[in-house]
């Protein structure tokens, strides 16, 4: 038999960059891609990357137009269950002006399987959750993201998917929400086309934390167009 490679690379245009429900480029399209490398043993690490704008948004002498992720973890499978636990870093290189929050985030995380059924914990050890601060200036270490995921194959290349998560945010009730997804995606060949509605009940009204500076509500629910391709 032929042994796979590996190291595989993934690459996705998006019609924008939506995480756990919110906006991340203001609307306008992503371009991500990332490089994953998987031991047969189970241990296995990669580095993932998107523009972004939401940091710029807030203007104030922020330069920040790139999200790069980097993470390892263990995963394995008993039967038809699974299990991954590891650690995620998000970074966010740019230039901030002086007492910026730092946006920069770890999360170490759980996740367990059984077959097309997933459920998800993440864990905020940074001292910061994306840059929020709790309501009396409080750190927001310990904020957690709760995420159940289903993904089945209809064949033919066909697939359906279901999602809800939670985002809590430690010290910052207004800040937490629920989101959630469904989406259909195609393998035609040459890539993966996908198509998902994504909406949220973060509070995104005049005043409220999700309301970016262009007057956007980030957590508005909305379709989002994917072609995406492994290789």
């Amino acid at each position: 038999a032929e042994e796979t490679s590996p190291f595989s690379g993934n690459f996705t245009i998006a019609s924008e960059y939506i995480y756990r429900g919110i906006a991340q480029t203001n609307r306008k399209p992503a371009l991500q891609g990332g490089f994953d490398f998987a031991h047969s043993s189970g241990f296995y690490a990669g580095i993932w990357g998107s523009n972004i704008s939401w940091l710029s948004d807030f203007g104030g002498g922020i330069s920040s137009s790139i999200e790069l992720d980097v993470y390892g973890g263990y995963k394995g499978a008993v039967g038809d269950f699974s299990y991954d636990v590891g650690v995620l870093t998000y970074n966010y290189p740019g230039t901030y002006p002086a007492g910026f929050v730092d946006a920069d985030t770890t999360e170490v995380y759980i996740g367990a399987g059984w077959k097309w059924l997933s459920a998800k914990y993440s864990h905020v050890v940074s001292s910061n959750v994306f840059g929020w601060v709790g309501t009396n200036g409080e750190d927001t270490d310990g904020s957690s993201y709760t995420e159940l995921n289903a993904n089945y194959d209809l064949g033919n290349g066909l697939a359906v998917s279901g999602h809800v998560g939670h985002q809590k945010i430690r010290h910052f009730d207004d800040a937490s929400y629920t989101d959630w997804k469904i989406g259909v995606t195609k393998d035609v060949g040459f890539g993966t086309v996908g198509v998902a509605y994504w909406d949220t009940n973060a509070k995104g009204d005049e005043g409220e934390p999700y309301r970016n500076p262009h007057g956007k509500d980030l957590g508005k629910g909305r379709l989002l167009v994917t072609f995406g391709k492994t290789f």
